[in-house]
């Protein structure tokens, strides 16, 4: 029902409309807005700074009849008071478009999606999966770690879907959206773009006006591999002082005895 909560405060043409609910029981359902296209891309300036999102992925970005991108599934979704500027919260979302900070520890703040964003973005003019199993290796595929690899060669261009590279103007375009989600992508939350700022550099049309007259320097963005060695870490080390401390228990109670 956090869905509802949240659809019911807000409305806006790049939002799937609700129309209605009902709990019967056990049961509970929403109805929404018919959307007769699949799954793209849209920004998220108009539901930014009141709300943080947590899911944007493409299955949440529904196209309309005419085209027109809007987000849904609004179930993780968590409002922002002007006055605030993160909260503490349980982890959820989906793997490949969690921001590190938030992954790790739960620190949310608005920019987990931008982070979002960025992967969605990646995937966009990639054509490929945020995180995918590479037949040929053998092993997953994060494809926010082969961006970050191929922009450090000067060599960004090979990450663009060769369906775009048929046309020498949506490779320049292709290019500067990539440079924009690795900004997007950053892993020090406070060195990412706002979603205005991200949309104003998507839109340039020179090199200066990318970055607004300022050259912006990509850092290396948040990568899902070490914050999942940070977690599995994490983990082992509680599972050692857990097992010290029932092994400490253990042994002092065959003393007792």
């Amino acid at each position: 029902m956090s869905e509802l909560a949240t659809l019911s405060h807000i409305t806006h043409d790049n939002l799937v409309h609700l129309i209605g609910g009902c709990v019967d029981g056990p049961r509970r359902m929403l109805v929404y807005e018919y959307m007769d296209n699949g799954n793209l891309a849209q920004n998220l300036e108009e539901i930014h700074p009141r709300i943080v999102h947590r899911d944007i992925k493409p299955t949440n970005i529904l196209l309309d009849l005419d085209l027109r991108p809007k987000i849904s599934d609004f179930g993780l979704s968590k409002f922002f008071p002007d006055d605030i500027t993160h909260i503490t919260t349980r982890v959820a979302g989906t793997l490949g478009y969690l921001a590190p900070e938030y992954a790790i520890s739960g620190h949310l703040t608005r920019k987990l999606d931008v982070y979002s964003f960025g992967a969605l973005l990646l995937e966009i003019v990639s054509g490929k999966k945020v995180v995918d199993f590479d037949q040929t290796l053998g092993e997953q595929y994060f494809l926010v770690e082969r961006a970050w690899k191929l922009y450090k060669s000067d060599r960004l261009v090979q990450l663009v879907d060769p369906v775009l590279m048929k046309d020498d103007g949506n490779v320049e375009e292709a290019e500067r959206f990539l440079r924009v989600a690795l900004l997007c992508l950053q892993q020090k939350s406070i060195l990412r773009p706002t979603m205005s700022a991200a949309l104003k550099m998507m839109n340039a049309t020179t090199a200066s006006d990318e970055g607004g007259g300022v050259v912006v320097e990509i850092m290396e963005p948040g990568l899902i591999g070490d914050f999942m060695a940070v977690k599995i870490g994490r983990r082992q080390q509680d599972n050692k002082q857990q097992s010290s401390t029932t092994t400490t228990t253990t042994e002092g109670a065959a003393s007792v005895l």
